[in-house]
């Protein structure tokens, strides 16, 4: 299962790292208004990230993960994609996601989806937002794929992260991939084969994509996450190649670091 309302980020906090935080709708080119949580780095880098959330939607998860990136010294934003067939905001124990989750997921869906990610980037673009220069996405589980597919549809970003994604959403993609990627692969991952995943390398290396990869051997699905202590070295390492990518991929700046 991806994370839950009882889930929380494998990182402490360090709240003086915040400048601002809280609730705010985006400008969609397509006239949608999605929700997002965004969190100001007190100590910004110019760097933005948007976190795209599994299949729960938007839960107080994504929302301190996005605070932990603010303490990090860069501006991000979570964003719900569920926003177009939601009667409301709330994400609660209640809500119920599958449908939502099946209309997202379809193909058919993909505008909507980008046009999204895209409002998300210009917000972060904007001063309001922090006007970073240098633009990351980073997803779990389906919210990965989403991650990796932006490498093929949006030039401005800088790299595409993903936890857990699946190939699938992604395969046909490939050839139009241009932003780097990093897989961070659970090693026992019930939902996404070792054979999909080779299969996928073996493409992206096929049509010159750049990418790396770090498998986590016996670890499961959403093990970046508090609630899984025996797997709390993956999960700190996982946070560590998340700052290293990003800075790796930040043109001249100084290395982010927690």
């Amino acid at each position: 299962m991806c994370e839950t309302h009882d889930s929380r980020p494998p990182i402490e906090p360090r709240p003086s790292g915040i400048a601002s935080s809280g609730d705010i709708r985006l400008n969609g080119s397509d006239g949608n208004r999605p929700r997002a949580y965004f969190a100001r780095a007190a100590a910004p880098r110019g760097i933005g990230v948007i976190v795209i959330p599994a299949r729960l939607g938007l839960l107080p998860f994504y929302e301190q993960l996005t605070d932990r990136l603010a303490e990090a010294g860069i501006d991000a934003i979570a964003l719900d994609l569920y926003g177009r067939t939601a009667d409301d905001d709330l994400r609660d124990d209640g809500f119920d996601f599958e449908a939502h989750y099946r209309a997202v997921t379809a193909v058919e869906a993909r505008p909507e989806v980008d046009s999204d990610v895209k409002a998300a980037i210009d917000f972060l673009e904007s001063d309001a937002g922090g006007a970073v220069d240098v633009v990351f996405t980073l997803g779990f589980c389906f919210g990965g794929s989403v991650s990796w597919w932006q490498s093929a549809v949006e030039p401005r970003l800088s790299g595409s992260i993903g936890l857990y994604g699946a190939p699938k959403y992604v395969a046909d993609l490939v050839p139009d991939m241009e932003a780097p990627l990093l897989m961070l692969v659970a090693g026992a991952d019930t939902f996404v084969s070792e054979g999909e995943m080779r299969d996928f390398q073996v493409a992206l290396a096929q049509s010159g994509v750049p990418f790396e990869v770090k498998t986590y051997p016996g670890a499961p699905h959403s093990f970046f996450d508090r609630r899984y202590r025996e797997h709390s070295d993956a999960a700190r390492d996982a946070w560590d190649q998340i700052l290293r990518f990003i800075s790796r991929h930040s043109s001249d700046r100084a290395p982010v670091s927690e």
